[in-house]
């Protein structure tokens, strides 16, 4: 179990769609690694429902300042930094949670 804990920041349009989509479960910060034909590595992070596969212990713990929880994978989280912000990317049903990072921090998290 990771005992490292981050601090999310939200802006009103993020709060407003959580609260537009309530979940009795902490949501995830999700983090894949795949492998492509040519040997190369292709990193997704996606924020996600908690599905009954993820064992809340194998998270890192990252709270907003109104105490929302999200889970965090182990290997995002020795990547990201202590503070990161939360925003509300696509269109229509589209719409979803994703982090709000610098490009720099972007680059150590999917390519480091």
């Amino acid at each position: 179990m990771s005992d490292q804990h981050f601090h999310l920041e939200a802006d009103a349009t993020v709060r407003a769609w959580l609260e537009a989509r309530p979940s009795a479960a902490p949501r995830v910060i999700a983090y894949d690694v795949h492998r492509c034909c040519g040997g190369g590595k292709i990193c997704q992070v996606k924020v996600r429902e908690q599905s009954q596969k993820d064992d809340p212990a194998e998270y890192s713990t990252g709270l907003m300042d109104d105490g929302t929880k999200f889970l965090i994978d182990r290997r995002a989280a020795a990547k990201l930094p202590s503070r990161f912000g939360l925003t509300v990317r696509g269109l229509g049903r589209l719409k979803h949670l994703d982090l709000e990072l610098e490009a720099e921090q972007w680059g150590t998290l999917l390519y480091d």
